[in-house]
């Protein structure tokens, strides 16, 4: 009895030890179970919170997780994705090529670009998980959408093609322009004018370009900013005498918000400001009203400028390029023109020759636009020889810029390849369409008398032609001072 009493007891306890190991046990799977959880509830989180969308298969290719993101990627929910092998949906077209599957075949990290269903680009990077052994038992993808970065790569790419297609354009637009601004010249006169020019332009000396017009001032200018140390900065010109008075100071230095009545209200910069660093081209200066030369004198002495309406000075860089077709020194004597401004323009002047006073550049520029209007126009033509010589022998009253427009206008009116003369009556007056003025004898006079009637009107004659005393005694083959005698025997007779 006692024996069994202690082998009941014995059960007893042994049953307590057993409800203790379980409850042990069943605590600890608990607490793992509570980890898992935790763990799932992580992993749920990192999924759906990734900017990359996570896409977990196994070593056959079977999906077993994705991020509920993957819809906006490959158009499926993630429950359409999960059980379904990577190669039946590369098959679908759902994406290509399938990141796992190159995973698997080649049992390394992957990386590159796939494309969708749903027209995604997407970067996709592919990692295998391995065991302990080596053998690949989970593949890891992270997905990410470089849809808009393609579309801003190509829209970039796009961008640097037009940019060097608008390169292009300038570089031919630039050498357009050099055409057209090309100095073509022969002369021994124009080669003296040139080389002071290309002297000139290594410094930032006030050039005044003198001669009539057309000669070509605004080209010499424009070649002497493109010769200097400013050519990549502005080349900016202005005609004083093609804009009214009234605007034409505020065309030069601006003006602040509210200056006048239709101002702009944030005010204007002038060509001052426009042209800083670079070059500025006053043609017909001596137009310039009087009021103006001396702001203008003030920006020559202290690189400074004031825009109208305002009391601030706006320092500037510039270099001052001056062209008249005037006698300055008249306009002094006559009060339009200020005596300081002058010698502030005129410290190195380049005297540019009417094309009558030199003959020798007539058939090289008729031969230069000839060619430049030929190709502008899709032509092939020619001058006769009787064309050719009478244009030569022509005095060009209007110089370069007549002679310019006569070969433009004879290349686009004239049928014919080689152009005769017969086009020309209509353009200017040659030896062949016009009678040289003839000294008429109404009556009887002394002999001397008569050659000095004609000697007077040769010479009026010729000094309504040329502007110095030197062409005309050139022209007269006489000695220069023996015109300028003469002259001012002729001025005392008539004054």
């Amino acid at each position: 009895m006692e024996r069994m009493i202690r082998l009941s007891q014995k059960k007893k306890t042994n049953n307590l030890d057993n409800k203790y190991i379980v409850r042990e046990h069943s605590e600890s799977y608990d607490n793992q179970l509570d980890t898992y959880k935790e763990l799932s509830m992580d992993l749920k989180a990192i999924f759906d919170s990734s900017y990359d969308v996570i896409y977990v298969a196994d070593n056959k290719g079977r999906t077993l997780r994705v991020s509920s993101a993957c819809k906006r990627l490959w158009g499926k929910d993630a429950d359409e994705l999960v059980g379904k092998n990577v190669s039946d949906l590369e098959k679908e077209g759902i994406y290509s090529p399938s990141i796992t599957r190159l995973v698997l075949e080649r049992k390394e990290k992957v990386s590159t670009i796939q494309t969708t269903k749903t027209g995604k680009r997407l970067m996709v990077v592919g990692t295998p998980i391995k065991d302990n052994e080596g053998n690949v038992i989970r593949v890891v993808n992270a997905s990410r959408d470089i849809t808009e970065v393609s579309q801003l790569q190509a829209e970039l790419a796009e961008l640097r093609r037009l940019s060097e297609g608008y390169k292009q354009e300038l570089m031919a637009l630039r050498e357009k322009k050099k055409a057209e601004h090309q100095i073509i010249y022969k002369s021994e006169e124009m080669k003296k004018a040139i080389d002071l020019a290309q002297r000139v332009a290594s410094v930032d000396s006030t050039v005044l370009i003198l001669g009539e017009s057309g000669v070509g001032k605004e080209v010499v200018a424009n070649f002497i900013h493109e010769m200097s140390a400013r050519k990549e900065k502005p080349f900016i010109k202005i005609n004083c005498g093609a804009i009214p008075e009234s605007l034409l100071e505020s065309e030069l230095f601006g003006y602040d918000k509210g200056a006048f009545t239709g101002a702009k209200k944030e005010g204007k910069m002038g060509l001052f400001e426009l042209a800083n660093e670079g070059t500025l081209f006053l043609d017909e200066i001596a137009e310039m009203p009087f009021s103006l030369q001396v702001k203008l004198l003030r920006v020559l002495q202290e690189n400074e400028i004031m825009r109208v309406g305002s009391t601030k000075t706006i320092k500037v860089n510039i270099r001052i390029i001056a062209a008249t077709n005037r006698d300055l020194n008249k306009e002094i004597k006559n009060g339009r023109f200020r005596e300081d401004l002058y010698y502030r323009l005129n410290v190195v002047p380049i005297h540019i020759r009417p094309l009558r006073e030199r003959r020798q550049d007539i058939l090289p520029l008729l031969m230069h636009f000839i060619e430049y209007y030929n190709q502008k126009y899709d032509k092939t033509k020619t001058l006769s020889p009787k064309a050719l010589d009478s244009l030569q022998q022509y005095d060009w009253p209007g110089n370069v810029r007549e002679l310019q427009n006569i070969v433009e206008r004879l290349i686009v009116i004239s049928d014919e390849t080689e152009i005769s003369t017969r086009y020309l009556s209509e353009m200017i007056d040659t030896p062949q369409t016009s009678h040289k003025q003839k000294v008429e004898v109404h009556d009887i006079l002394p002999l001397k008398e008569c050659l000095d009637l004609a000697e007077k009107q040769l010479l009026s004659l010729a000094k309504k032609r040329y502007q110095s005393t030197t062409s005309i005694a050139n022209v007269l083959k006489v000695n220069q001072s023996t015109i300028s005698r003469k002259l001012q025997k002729m001025n005392k007779e008539t004054s």
